[in-house]
């Protein structure tokens, strides 16, 4: 009976260890059916080609005229009339105000008076020293006497044109009454009215005028922004854009300034208290939308890349070291990540001139989602550079079984940001 009663039990063991084992064996295909019929991941991608790219630097600036002159006296009166409207259009040499003319007329009268009366003295002394020079040729006078005689008549002859340039400056202290206009330009407002007295070349200005059909932008750039871009133009494959450097303005509004300028000059100083490079451009200004004062930031053009890749932001990490990566899908369909020499930013997207080759798939979407060496699906989109928006590309068809999907899920991913 004991020994019926063990042939028992091991058989009973002995049939729960194969019903386990016929278990682990249904688990087991059942996860090779479910794994065989889980798909891939499917990320985004965009392919990259080589372009020229241009670069530039947006700068903060404040406008400012063209040419500024401050209208003072040249000569002390009063101010008998203003002839301009305040705020107005003048052009060079227009009358703007006149002084009191009286006593720079009598002033005048007396220059010429005493240039008559030194003109009258010289025809004496000249006759004297003629007849002299003759008598000194018999010896009729002595060489003292002659010489006397020649210094009486310079002497005439200088006292006339010591008269006839006082009689000049008078005629200029008389013009000079009537104050013009040095340049063509918008005039400010007036500092003095009618019957002010003002004196000649006083600190205070009677008015400005601005010349305001061409503006100047003064801007400015860290030195150490300036470094970046030698040392780009040097090592980075940046080409200089030559002499003439195209300048865009945006305004106050955020709206571009419709008319483009050229950079004039850049300071050879660094500014000690600010440690800014001070830089000049000019703008043509036909409709006077610019004003003098006025902030502004300029997008100046920095130079260009013969062949670069842009990449989207999106796309670019940084590792634990600091250097910008990026995750590709290689022609195995596996994902490999790489690390990226240098990267300037763009717009939306990052410059990259080397470790990229033409046709490289970058992953735009799902990167988060696969790791190195993991195999995927691709769905192959279009990311504009300088806005971030992402169209189909221009096949249409994604690579893989699960092109639809990919496309699907790059369609709702941009769909959920823009919300």
């Amino acid at each position: 009976m004991v020994q019926s009663a063990c042939d028992v039990v091991s058989r009973l063991a002995a049939l729960l260890a194969l019903t386990a084992l016929l278990a682990g064996c249904n688990d087991a295909a059942e996860g090779r059916q479910n794994s065989a019929a889980r798909p891939r991941a499917t990320v985004t991608v965009q392919s990259l080609h080589p372009e020229t790219v241009t670069l530039t630097a947006e700068l903060p600036g404040r406008t400012g005229a063209h040419l500024v002159s401050q209208v003072r006296p040249r000569v002390s009166g009063i101010v008998l009339t203003r002839t301009f409207v305040e705020g107005g259009q003048v052009k060079a040499g227009d009358v703007l105000y006149e002084l009191d003319p009286e006593p720079f007329e009598a002033s005048l009268r007396n220059a010429q008076a005493m240039l008559r009366r030194a003109e009258s003295a010289v025809p004496s002394a000249r006759a004297r020293f003629e007849r002299y020079r003759g008598l000194s040729e018999n010896n009729a006078v002595s060489r003292q006497e002659l010489d006397e005689a020649q210094s009486q008549m310079l002497q005439a002859e200088a006292e006339v044109a010591a008269a006839t340039a006082a009689v000049e400056t008078a005629r200029i202290a008389l013009a000079y009454t009537k104050v013009r206009a040095p340049i063509d330009g918008r005039i400010d407002s007036s500092n003095v009215t009618t019957g002010a007295l003002v004196t000649e070349n006083q600190e205070a200005p009677l008015t400005t005028i601005y010349q305001l059909n061409v503006m100047n932008v003064d801007l400015v750039r860290s030195s150490a922004s300036n470094l970046l871009q030698a040392r780009a133009l040097a090592d980075d494959g940046l080409q200089s854009g030559g002499v003439d450097v195209t300048v865009t303005l945006l305004l106050e509004d955020g709206t571009r300034y419709p008319h483009s300028g050229r950079l004039l000059f850049r300071n050879a100083t660094v500014s000690p208290s600010t440690g800014t490079v001070s830089f000049r451009a000019t703008f043509p200004n036909p409709d006077g939308l610019l004003m003098p004062g006025m902030y502004v930031r300029a997008v100046v053009t920095e130079g260009y890349v013969e062949k670069g890749f842009l990449l989207p932001q999106r796309a670019v990490s940084r590792n634990a070291q600091g250097a910008a990566t990026a995750k590709f899908v290689t022609a195995a369909m596996t994902v490999e990540e790489r690390v990226l020499p240098a990267a300037h930013p763009v717009g939306n997207s990052w410059l990259v001139t080397s470790g990229i080759e033409d046709g490289a798939r970058l992953i735009i979407e799902g990167g988060q989602r696969v790791t190195a060496g993991q195999e995927v699906d691709v769905a192959t989109v279009t990311v504009d550079p300088l806005t971030g928006a992402v169209s189909p590309a221009s096949d249409g068809v994604a690579d893989g079984p699960q092109a639809n999907a990919g496309t699907r899920l790059a369609a709702r991913d941009t769909a959920a940001r823009q919300q």
